[in-house]
């Protein structure tokens, strides 16, 4: 009988590790789920706006506010929810956000005034904001290996929702009219009730409990702050080509507005497959690699696309796109190996902290600049910004 126990026992525990993958492969699934469904609602805004424009009689500065107002309150405040998602251990920071998030954003049309539609962006905004730090913190937690792929899983569901939202939104006001246009909320209150069911609580750590640390954070401030100014960098290209490109597009080269769109989709949706290409160099490479060439890799294909036009100028910006966002997961992994034990607060570093004051500061920079020389100059003037970072990611840690 006693050979038999350790036969019993290796039995029991690889029982136990199969389901803690399943486990961690099921949640993954869940929460790229509603990272999709979250991010379909942060784009919409561009799709509210003309509609709402002429109903509301916007002017092109309470347009701009609104923008604003989503950047501050959908990313910048990101790391606030990390901090209290660290501290208070709850699930509900991610679970109840796509309800939250596509109540109020699909509610736009409702707005009968300027203020009520400010409110509206806001608390959308907040359902954005609260869903990231947590989810990303979660979403590979039971995963042990190529952590960097999984999460460009994570990344990439998250890019995808982002490129289709305008889409999704124009179809829907198109056919059913602004003021019904609360039934596109209907997505993100399904994923909410899905999670709600599967989603499992939050197990706090004895040793913490509710008290906050900031030891961590202190002793990997010099790797983490170069990790965040790369993220930095990489936003400011990102967020600005995201905003700005249509406009450039027509204004400057002549495409229709349809034409304008299409090139935007096609950004977007190359950025999304170079985000899941990243996590998978970075298993093999290491991520110090990735944003190294990713940084100065990008450049050539932006110049490609500012120098050039036709098809050429469009493979140009596709693989700027794709290379640029090699580092979308690898930056937010390489953040939460360094300090785990506050994952939700670097994830929300990594993620919305940095795309939004990219956003902040560098959309109306570039509009300031646009008017006094060109969008193709003010576009172009960006492609610096990487070749800085791929010196700055010469001092990460080999």
């Amino acid at each position: 009988m006693a050979s038999r126990a350790p036969a019993v026992h290796f039995e029991v525990a690889g029982d136990n590790h199969a389901r803690a993958v399943r486990a961690g492969y099921i949640t993954l699934a869940l929460f790229s789920i509603g990272h999709f469904v979250i991010d379909l609602y942060s784009s919409a805004l561009s799709a509210f706006q003309p509609i709402l424009g002429e109903k509301l009689h916007l002017s092109l500065t309470q347009a701009g506010l609104l923008g604003g107002l989503m950047v501050f309150s959908g990313s910048v405040v990101q790391p606030a929810y990390g901090l209290l998602s660290d501290r208070f251990h709850t699930r509900m920071f991610s679970v109840l956000a796509p309800a939250m998030a596509g109540i109020f954003i699909s509610s736009l049309g409702l707005a009968p005034t300027f203020a009520w539609l400010a409110l509206l962006v806001f608390l959308g905004g907040a359902g954005v904001a609260s869903f990231h730090p947590q989810a990303s913190a979660r979403a590979t937690i039971g995963i042990r290996s190529h952590r960097g792929r999984w999460m460009a899983v994570f990344v990439t569901s998250g890019s995808l929702g982002l490129a289709v939202g305008p889409t999704y939104f124009s179809t829907i006001l198109s056919h059913i009219g602004l003021t019904r246009g609360v039934w596109a909320a209907v997505p993100g209150i399904l994923v909410t009730i899905l999670l709600l069911g599967m989603i499992a609580p939050v197990d706090p750590p004895a040793r913490q409990g509710r008290q906050f640390d900031w030891r961590p954070l202190r002793a990997v401030r010099k790797p983490l702050t170069v990790l965040y100014f790369l993220v930095f960098i990489r936003s400011i290209v990102q967020i600005v080509f995201n905003q700005l490109l249509p406009l450039y597009l027509h204004r400057e080269r002549h495409f229709t507005i349809v034409d304008a769109s299409y090139a935007l989709s096609l950004y977007l949706f190359c950025g999304a497959v170079g985000g899941f290409a990243g996590g998978h160099l970075a298993d093999r490479f290491g991520g110090r690699r990735v944003n190294m060439f990713s940084m100065i890799g990008c450049v050539p294909f932006l110049a490609l696309f500012f120098l050039t036009t036709g098809v050429t100028a469009m493979v140009g910006l596709a693989l700027a796109a794709l290379i640029l966002l090699f580092t979308l997961p690898v930056n937010v992994v390489m953040a939460q190996e360094l300090v785990p034990s506050q994952v939700g607060t670097v994830s929300a570093l990594m993620m919305g902290f940095a795309w939004g004051m990219a956003g902040l500061i560098f959309i109306p920079l570039t509009g300031w600049i646009g008017d006094h020389s060109s969008l193709h100059f003010a576009l172009a003037l960006l492609s610096v910004f990487p070749v800085a970072g791929f010196f700055l990611a010469l001092k990460l840690p080999k």
